[in-house]
């Protein structure tokens, strides 16, 4: 079968860091159910054996074997393989989504070919792939074992890959990475100040003039596709950008709040522990303890 073929293939490709040799595709081999949160990219994660669970907000998407996940913008999210063990461990591919590469196939495709809808889609979506979305992911990884035909076919087979999801149930997702004036594409710009500026206050009024949207659409367009209002969406990245700072510096809690945008350093430990479910101090030995293990 089609699904047991890509299990193999990425049981027998995948690396520690996730890369292989094929560009813009990541490999996935988790033992052991391990939760954490940290930012996705734009991408499509095609499950071959196990399960995932991934929250965004108050929204959790769980999906298994021969089912993918699309997302399409950097958000701060929570999850991991559920149910993955040594002897049956979780499998997945992950294939970077490049809005150029989007918007090449969409220009090239026949008038009409997709319908015009201008609705906000949300930025997450989970679907089941189809015989022809497998056939073609296996054979991209079969490629890892064909040096002298990787070069030269890798590219075709990402693009059949990329069709499929622009035409699937969820193409509307995958659409709008490629549109630079869609609806996503105007979000995205709000995304990528607020992941610029996520020290600093702002009022949704400003950053809706700055996307050029009024400020009932921008709010209503926002929480469609990111699930969370702009100030919950800021206060994931501070947070996020706290634990990585922590890894470096774990004896600097109270200046670390401070840094990334908290007056009080109470507030940005109650609201560390609810998002990673453990307070500041406590994840900052864990963290220190998982990196020198790293350089071991």
């Amino acid at each position: 079968m089609l699904l047991d073929e890509l299990g193999t293939l990425v049981a027998r490709h995948a690396r520690a860091d996730g890369t292989c040799a094929i560009e813009n595709v990541l490999l996935g081999r988790e033992e052991s159910y391990s939760p954490a949160a940290g930012l996705t990219g734009t991408a499509m994660v095609l499950m071959a054996q196990g399960a995932k669970r991934c929250a965004l907000g108050e929204h959790v998407y769980e999906y298994s074997a021969g089912q993918y996940l699309v997302t399409s913008m950097t958000l701060p999210v929570t999850g991991g393989f559920t149910d993955a063990t040594p002897e049956r461990p979780g499998l997945g591919l992950c294939l970077l989504l490049q809005p150029s590469d989007i918007a090449e196939i969409m220009l090239q495709a026949a008038p009409g070919t997709f319908p015009q809808d201008d609705t906000a889609s949300p930025a997450i979506t989970v679907s089941d792939a189809s015989d022809e979305f497998l056939d073609a992911a296996v054979r991209l990884l079969r490629l890892l074992d064909q040096p002298r035909d990787r070069e030269m076919l890798a590219p075709l087979i990402k693009r059949e890959i990329l069709w499929r999801l622009i035409t699937s149930e969820q193409g509307a997702t995958v659409r709008q990475i490629g549109l630079a004036d869609s609806k996503l594409s105007q979000i995205a710009r709000a995304v990528r100040w607020i992941r610029d500026n996520y020290r600093e206050p702002f009022r949704v009024d400003d950053l809706a003039a700055l996307i050029g949207m009024s400020t009932s659409a921008f709010y209503r367009n926002f929480q469609a596709i990111t699930r969370m209002s702009p100030i919950q969406f800021q206060k994931k990245i501070r947070l996020h950008e706290a634990r990585l700072l922590l890894a470096a510096h774990p004896k600097n809690i109270a200046q670390i709040a401070y840094l990334v945008g908290y007056d009080s350093p109470s507030q940005f430990s109650r609201e560390y522990r609810r998002l990673f479910g453990t307070p500041p101090s406590q994840d900052a030995v864990q963290l220190t303890a998982h990196t020198a293990d790293e350089m071991d």
